[in-house]
């Protein structure tokens, strides 16, 4: 071929290589309020978005002050196996770019052959029984010219793709994170159940010893022995059903920490703490913020790109082919200057009839990103309701933490009231029992709720994403 028309060939596939087939991406909008319709007045222990503070920042579990916390949340990015399985999908999305994008180059191969033949004795070609041999050196150059934008959605797809799996990835890091710290606060909680249980058994044993001594003096019937001593056995089974709550959530840490179960250990603390205030910000900017939203919406921008490849196989392909190399049939001139053989020209195929193959792949594509926009708008729609429901849980149970604290004052004194009561003759054992069973019921309660208040609050920030944003999606 003549190389005037090849690079005129190449000049227009350069030119038209510019089009690009397919809708142009627009994210699908979310409405969102101006505000949580559960967002406390400000003054008490919550503050209303501003700029400055509208997320966290950092490591979002220091927010809670507890070092013992702060350590276990470190090892969970570098030991738990369910991350890693998140951080190898990561990787292989960021690999399938550069798969991509490697067909925006031509394809280069090289196939030395040598080959010995023998042509048949009874053949007509007038060399029956002709023995020769070739040596051959071709080397192949072939160029799909992008003509409607094919192979430069392919990359944005895969690109796309690539930060969606990142996103996958820090939802799956929060995911871990969360759970960490609600099986820690949980495990905090019942030991500051054991140590209620423990100091009523001490105070049942106590009760145990004064109806003893009272039955020994004959003040006392045989029946209230048996009803302080009834009280105390089961308290006692309490506290000791406790360990097996404690121990699940201890071996879930273990694992969540990359460890086995039997080599990690937690020393008891008591949960005291109350929760801390969490900056909430405004729901327009939960849409920034949600690894999971993120993910959802690079899917849609993904899936978008389908529909363009999908649509392009409507438009011819240009493929650009060149051979050259040496050839002979003898190893002694093999690389010399007469040896040398070459080809070049431009292949244009266009499919002309497929029964409807292709329209059927743009409704698919077509469908697939209607699916992708209805997920991303539940998605964002769950997380409103995440962060609502968590904020009405924290606002109604700090009101019922303080009536139950109230109760449970009230339930303590009166078990010193009718123990000092009992002690003077004014009323039976089973009376002590009643005020004893109300004011452990009522502790156990204030602690369950201070419980659900701390998992509220975890819960709360892991719907508001953590300490993450859009911004830390990669941009290569």
């Amino acid at each position: 071929m003549n190389p005037k028309v090849v690079l005129t060939v190449l000049g227009l596939a350069t030119l038209l290589a510019s089009c690009t087939v397919g809708p142009k991406y627009s994210k699908a909008t979310v409405p969102a309020a101006p505000s949580f319709s559960e967002q406390p007045p400000e003054g008490n222990g919550w503050t209303a978005g501003k700029p400055s503070d509208a997320q966290m920042r950092g490591n979002w579990w220091e927010i809670y002050g507890d070092a013992d916390l702060n350590a276990l949340e470190q090892q969970v990015a570098a030991a738990n196996q369910t991350l890693k399985i998140s951080e190898a999908n990561f990787v292989q999305a960021r690999a399938q770019i550069q798969y991509n994008r490697s067909n925006l180059y031509p394809t280069v191969s090289v196939g030395p052959a040598i080959n010995s033949n023998r042509i048949s004795g009874n053949n007509p070609s007038g060399f029956p029984g002709r023995q020769y041999a070739i040596f051959d050196t071709p080397i192949s150059v072939s160029y799909d010219v992008d003509l409607w934008g094919r192979i430069r959605r392919s990359i944005a797809a895969a690109r796309e793709q690539y930060q969606a799996s990142a996103a996958d990835m820090e939802n799956v890091r929060l995911e871990l994170q969360t759970e960490l710290a609600v099986d820690y606060f949980e495990a905090r909680g019942l030991d500051a159940q054991k140590v209620i249980l423990d100091d009523n058994v001490t105070a049942y044993q106590k009760a145990l010893q004064l109806t003893r001594n009272r039955f020994a003096g004959g003040v006392a019937s045989k029946a209230e022995v048996a009803q302080a001593q009834t009280q105390l056995d089961q308290t006692e089974a309490q506290d000791i059903d406790i360990g097996v709550a404690r121990a699940q959530y201890v071996h879930a840490i273990a694992v969540l920490t990359g460890r086995n179960p039997e080599q990690f250990e937690m020393a008891r603390e008591p949960l005291t703490q109350q929760p801390p205030a969490v900056p909430t910000g405004v729901p327009s900017q939960l849409l920034e913020r949600r690894p999971d939203i993120a993910a959802a919406e690079r899917q849609m921008a993904s899936a978008n790109e389908q529909i363009g490849i999908a649509r392009s196989a409507f438009f011819p392909d240009l493929v650009i082919s060149a051979t050259g190399g040496l050839q002979s049939g003898s190893i002694v001139n093999w690389f010399t200057w007469p040896s040398r053989f070459w080809a070049v020209g431009p292949q244009m195929v266009e499919t002309i009839f497929d029964a409807g193959r292709r329209r059927s792949q743009v409704t698919s594509a077509q469908a697939g990103y209607d699916s992708t926009v209805a997920r991303y708008r539940q998605t964002a729609l769950t997380a409103f309701q995440e962060i609502e429901d968590n904020l009405a849980a924290l606002r109604i149970l700090e009101q019922e933490q303080a009536k139950q604290h109230e109760a449970t004052e009230a339930a303590l004194e009166s078990v010193a009231l009718t123990t000092n009561r009992y002690k003077g003759g004014l009323v039976t054992f089973l009376d002590v029992v009643q005020a004893q069973t109300i004011a452990l019921n009522n502790e156990q309660a204030e602690n369950l709720i201070l419980r659900r208040r701390m998992g509220a609050s975890v819960q709360l920030i892991r719907a508001l994403g953590g300490g993450w944003d859009t911004g830390k999606l990669p941009q290569s």
